[in-house]
């Protein structure tokens, strides 16, 4: 770190704010979505009840891979990993009391994402919000589904051309959404070390931003609404450097390889979420440490937002008490903690600025072998970034086996009696009622309307006119989110992994 180096001045190592959360603390989310739509807003507005500051949806599996609630392949998996949305008529429900103009909605939403969107602007357009002041943001992050996840429908590139529609539409009616959350969560989840989880995640979002330039928009235009999504994982310090290294790398990215001008295109803006993958099912209670470890690496890192996971997450969904220990963690953190008085409280740390200097230098050199290769989608349909991956997590977990780095409970210090705590069950009958307003929305529609929908849809797709306009016109129709997502396949083709 030079000595000239402030908070709020470039590259941004110590922060994009001069205050940092002296003047404003980051948004606290708490990541949520079960079951049908009732039930999540039931559980979003005990959430905000408690103080949570922003909401942040999680999607089941169907809507994520865009099957409807009734699709053969969805059986047994709606509602599972989040709420079940096949139709604008979910999505009024999920926001049913809680007006979008006055909260920020993050949708963690890739392949489905510009569908999933059009929804939420129309509930908002109907609840009377200027959709111009609509704030929030939502994922869109198709190429790490490819590297790490594997929630994709469509092949690399149709799916890019989405994504850059997407940006173009938002940039005019949405300016103060965030179109994208590049996201390294998921890349170190799957296994990742913390210098390739800033790597591969930058790797990502250069494929984006040339997408974007190719199709003629300029960096200053779209780059200040671009964000990313990180991981806080267990290695304290470490981790802390990571996101101080991934801010000036970033900047120094933005400025001296796409010419950006304006310092908010320059600025690294993401949300934290804890590390679900650190999360054990033997001693539960011991998560909230981990969990409380993880969160305070963000904050002093200087994260623009946070979910904390619950400790009963190993386990099933969280219960409603273990959410709301999740978030007071957070507030602990922010209003009793006493770190919040200083940007950047860990500078100057020889160790933390060694670190940084070692996790950029790393990252660095990746990216320079990806380039090498061609870019981002050649290294991914070569399988270059995936075996990386694999191989990281290969190590670590031969690391754990030999007892060399320790898991409390798991490889030492364990209990011979598993400890119990309340866990959640969700209902059964909660698929049934799902499936069946699905029908009743099919059923009380007009059925032309939404045919020529599809078909002036299918035409743009196999032209090239912005396909948000036509996504959002089908979806006001309740054309259902698997009937967009099979239009758009049908001219773009399904993804099949190369084995």
């Amino acid at each position: 770190m030079s000595e000239a180096e402030k908070p709020g001045e470039f590259p941004f190592t110590r922060g994009i704010y001069p205050d940092m959360y002296r003047s404003r603390l980051w948004t606290m989310r708490q990541y949520a979505g079960f079951g049908t739509a009732e039930e999540s807003n039931r559980r979003y507005r005990y959430l905000l009840s408690q103080g949570t500051t922003g909401l942040s949806v999680a999607f089941d599996l169907p809507t994520q891979m865009g099957m409807d609630s009734d699709h053969p392949l969805a059986a047994g998996e709606v509602g599972r990993t989040g709420v079940a949305i096949s139709s604008l008529a979910d999505m009024e429900c999920l926001f049913e009391g809680i007006p979008l103009q006055g909260v920020s909605t993050s949708m963690t939403i890739n392949s489905t994402a510009a569908i999933l969107l059009a929804f939420y602007v129309l509930v908002g357009r109907r609840q009377g919000a200027d959709t111009r002041k609509l704030s929030g943001t939502v994922q869109n992050d198709i190429l790490k589904e490819y590297i790490a996840r594997g929630t994709y429908i469509y092949p690399p590139r149709p799916a890019m051309r989405i994504i850059t529609d997407l940006f173009s539409w938002a940039g005019r009616e949405l300016p103060e959404w965030n179109t994208i959350s590049i996201s390294g969560y998921h890349i170190r989840e799957a296994g990742s070390t913390a210098a390739q989880e800033v790597a591969f995640t930058f790797a990502n979002a250069i494929a984006y931003i040339e997408a974007a330039l190719t199709a003629g928009l300029a960096i200053d235009d779209f780059a200040p609404r671009l964000s990313f999504f990180f991981n806080s994982h267990s290695n304290f310090l470490e981790e802390i450097a990571k996101f101080r290294a991934a801010r000036r790398l970033y900047a120094r990215l933005m400025r001296d390889r796409f010419g950006a001008k304006n310092p908010k295109s320059m600025m690294l803006r993401f949300h934290v979420q804890t590390a679900g993958s650190t999360l054990t099912a033997q001693q539960p209670d011991v998560n909230l440490v981990r969990t409380s470890i993880e969160a305070l690496a963000a904050v002093l890192s200087g994260a623009q937002s946070l979910h904390t996971n619950s400790r009963d997450e190993a386990l099933s969904l969280p219960t409603e008490e273990s959410a709301r220990l999740a978030l007071r963690t957070q507030q602990i953190i922010a209003y009793e903690s006493g770190v919040t008085n200083a940007a950047d409280p860990m500078g100057g740390s020889y160790h933390i600025e060694s670190l940084t200097d070692s996790i950029e230098r790393g990252a660095r050199e990746y990216l320079d072998r990806i380039e090498a290769m061609g870019g981002t989608l050649k290294a991914i349909e070569a399988g270059f970034i995936q075996s990386e991956i694999q191989n990281a997590a290969f190590e670590y977990q031969k690391t754990v086996e030999r007892e060399e780095t320790v898991i409390v409970g798991v490889n030492r210090f364990r209990m011979d009696e598993q400890q119990k705590i309340p866990t959640f069950h969700l209902d059964p009958a909660l698929e049934r009622a799902q499936v069946e307003r699905l029908r009743q929305v099919r059923a009380s529609r007009d059925a032309a309307v939404v045919a020529e929908h599809l078909r002036r849809l299918e035409g743009a797709a196999r032209g090239t006119d912005n396909l948000m306009p036509l996504i959002l016109d089908a979806a006001a129709a309740y054309t259902t989110l698997g009937e967009i997502s099979d239009r758009l396949k049908l001219v773009f083709g399904e993804y099949r992994e190369v084995a």
